[in-house]
């Protein structure tokens, strides 16, 4: 029997390449291009959120000297408290109304702008991709001039119909004037989501659906719509996570009136805060609305994982 020749070997494992080792040096390098995040992570995250936390276990008001411990008397007071549940139910009905409108209203557009002709697609993205880029603040003082009831050129259309409405003066009107401040300010930016969602899924897949002789319908109930389930699913999970923590579109809109019609819960936190001097009353409604944010967001997670792994249990 031939024995294999040792300097035959030697020289075959020479010439296989060497694998790159891991040193210090080179993990030293990740942590130091991570430092920078990691850092503003630490600062601007991970210690405020633990400072909050120590703070809705005590009797903590803007200006006092001491600050002893009531704990868990800031969280059994959340459910005493009016105007957080009354805030709650608004802020819940806002995001439902808005998630519809958005999610509805974004695929309209991502799929128009798709099938239209390759010209008029780049307009119409830019001409509904422009609200985007101006800040939320601006959109919302835009709005209040716009709808104002003295010189808004809005109430003086409606004038000349004979319709004189007074859009932030009464509580459906107000939700409904911000409801579509927020539409006309967010719908470019998910229909840009939608779009890369539409333009993800392989056109081969529509030519065999076109040749079996499906309309567009079912080619939308049967291949796009559970194609872009994903997509949904950011699209939602941003969209409820912005309506639950409304804040800038009420607070400069319509103030939380008419007669707190549409106060949201963090402007209930603002007012705890900063007009009741309760931080510590205050922290604690914003753990709560952190964790119930948490717990709805890996439900979804948890669900749309569920359907697209099509896992029964």
């Amino acid at each position: 029997m031939a024995t294999a020749n040792p300097n035959v070997l030697s020289r075959k494992n020479s010439m296989r390449p060497s694998r790159p080792k891991r040193g210090f040096r080179s993990t030293g390098i990740g942590w130091l291009f991570s430092a920078p995040a990691v850092v503003v992570l630490l600062f601007f995250f991970i210690v405020p959120l633990g400072y909050s936390v120590v703070m809705s276990t005590k009797d903590w008001p803007l200006l006092g000297p001491d600050y002893p411990t009531n704990f868990p008397t800031n969280y059994t007071q959340i459910s005493e408290n009016e105007l957080f549940l009354n805030s709650l139910f608004f802020t819940v009905k806002y995001t439902a109304i808005i998630s519809v409108i958005l999610i509805s209203l974004s695929l309209g557009l991502a799929l128009l702008v798709q099938e239209g002709k390759q010209r008029a697609s780049g307009i119409l993205r830019t001409i509904y991709f422009l609200p985007v880029v101006t800040g939320l603040s601006t959109a919302a003082l835009l709005f209040l001039g716009f709808l104002n009831p003295t010189i808004g050129p809005m109430t003086r259309i409606l004038n000349l119909f004979g319709m004189d409405p007074d859009w932030l003066g009464t509580p459906n009107l107000a939700l409904t004037s911000t409801v579509l401040m927020m539409t006309w300010r967010f719908a470019g930016f998910y229909m840009v989501i939608m779009l890369s969602g539409l333009q993800a899924i392989p056109r081969d897949i529509y030519e065999s659906a076109a040749v079996d002789g499906a309309n567009r319908i079912n080619t939308f109930r049967y291949i796009t719509a559970p194609l872009m389930k994903s997509t949904f699913s950011l699209c939602l999970i941003l969209i409820l996570t912005g309506g639950m923590v409304a804040f800038e579109q009420f607070y400069i809109l319509t103030g939380g009136g008419p007669d707190n019609s549409t106060v949201t819960i963090v402007m209930t936190i603002f007012r705890e805060a900063f007009s009741q001097f309760e931080m510590g009353s205050a922290a604690a409604m914003s753990v709560v609305l952190l964790i119930a944010l948490v717990m709805m967001n890996i439900l979804q997670l948890r669900l749309v994982r569920k359907d697209e792994s099509g896992d029964t249990r």
